[in-house]
């Protein structure tokens, strides 16, 4: 049974979590496989609402296995904060939950590393990172010296190499902050996270073998991508992007699953565009509309509370990742929040030094200068949260959602009118929004 992946194909905040959680019906295991605690992701159903961060948004519905595999950088008391505030509201996750030995961990030295970089760089170069020290754990990781996995938290070689680690860090922080660096406690720290490592011990599994068991005994496998494709650490807008590859590029090697065995990958998007921190934003909108977006929209960030920067659609962006990642089909979210506005704009194209372009560039100078080229659409002026099935629709929306469509050149599967699970429309096998245009007229 061929896995799916669902991956977010702007600069993160699409919604995955939703549909995530609807598609985790039926499924065995619902895997996170890159990011770290710098995603949030919010699941509403009913008057319940979750907002997840490290853990899987499959978590919610019983008999789902969640796996947290080798690509996701682990951040132990954020993990067990998280764990803790499930617990009370009925989900049992030490029981729903297995964490890698091979995932790497968010360390103090890390946090600190993150905050003093942030302080030294300034303007427009600043990344604005959420400051959790997710940056530095995958340098380190990389770097593999200073590098601290999971199930090393257990081993009984973990005091000597946490003070070697502090030993050396100690120097670096000092020397880059002119000898003005917080103190690291080796001690304290060897103390902390051994607590931390028996805490999570239950849930420490090699989550590569079970997925390869899990792949070779058929099961119905979900994949959840965090962030969103435009921050991939090589394919998106570096450098102002995340540390890992949040494309559909880094589902296997973040997971360990073969790559030909993940058929179905589910883009998705909203009807307009949000980033946050730094960085280029072609269709920005730093006025009224860019607010009302904002407000209506409520684009305030999960894992921050920062408030998103907000714009148009970005068709040119999107059909980027679109083919990057390597979709099957989309889904289009937040349609709700443009139901009050006039008129719509879409980027459809790029004015590059005076050359329309029709592809995203990849050197972050050329995005800088870009000028986006729109195409203008009538507003529905309706309120939609009430939808269940496009027959509920406005017409102009349903049009916009089809010219998407043939802008990005994959079909839309699913369409969010709002926030709850109830809240979407599922576009059936079969069924395409040009023919049931055709229809409706």
């Amino acid at each position: 049974m061929p896995g799916q992946c669902v991956i977010g194909l702007q600069w993160g905040d699409e919604a995955k979590g939703k549909l995530v959680d609807i598609l985790t019906e039926g499924k065995d295991l619902v895997v996170r496989y890159q990011g770290g605690a710098n995603a949030g992701h919010t699941v509403v159903i009913g008057d319940e609402v979750y907002k997840l961060h490290h853990i899987p948004s499959g978590i919610i519905n019983s008999g789902v296995l969640n796996l947290i595999t080798p690509g996701v950088v682990i951040n132990p008391p954020t993990i067990l904060e998280e764990i803790e505030s499930l617990l009370p509201r009925g989900i049992d996750v030490f029981k729903r939950m297995k964490l890698s030995q091979r995932a790497h961990v968010v360390m103090p030295w890390h946090t600190l590393e993150d905050r003093m970089w942030n302080q030294l760089v300034s303007g427009e170069d600043n990344i604005g990172t959420t400051l959790r020290g997710i940056g530095p754990c995958y340098a380190d990781k990389v770097g593999r010296s200073f590098a601290i996995r999971l199930g090393d938290l257990i081993q009984p070689s973990f005091p000597d190499r946490v003070r070697e680690i502090v030993r050396v860090k100690t120097k670096i922080l000092a020397a880059a902050s002119g000898g003005e660096a917080e103190t690291l406690d080796a001690e304290k720290i060897i103390t902390e996270y051994t607590d931390y490592g028996e805490r999570l011990r239950p849930m420490i599994d090699d989550t590569t073998r079970i997925l390869l068991d899990a792949v070779d005994a058929d099961k119905n496998i979900l994949f959840e991508g965090a962030q969103g494709s435009l921050l991939d650490i090589d394919h998106g807008t570096f450098p102002f992007v995340t540390s890992s590859n949040a494309s559909g590029t880094g589902i296997s090697t973040g997971s360990g699953v073969p790559g030909n065995w993940i058929k179905t990958i589910i883009g998705v998007c909203k009807t307009y565009a949000t980033r946050v921190g730094g960085g280029p934003f072609p269709t920005e909108l730093n006025n009224e509309t860019g607010q009302h977006i904002r407000d209506l929209g409520n684009e305030y960030g999960t894992t921050t509370g920062r408030p998103r920067r907000c714009g148009w659609f970005d068709a040119v962006a999107v059909r980027y990742t679109a083919r990057l990642s390597g979709i099957t089909s989309f889904t289009l979210t937040m349609l709700d929040v443009l139901c009050e506005l006039d008129e719509i704009e879409v980027c459809v194209a790029y004015d590059l030094d005076g050359k329309e372009i029709d592809y995203f560039p990849g050197n972050i100078d050329e995005l800088k200068r870009v000028k986006p080229i729109y195409k203008k659409f009538p507003g529905w002026k309706q309120d939609v949260t009430g939808a269940r099935s496009l027959d509920d629709l406005p017409t102009a929306a349903i049009e916009y959602a089809h010219e998407l469509e043939k802008l990005i050149g994959r079909p839309i599967e699913f369409i969010s009118v709002g926030p709850d699970r109830a809240q979407t429309i599922h576009v059936e096998e079969g069924t395409t929004l040009k023919d049931y245009l055709k229809g409706r007229s």
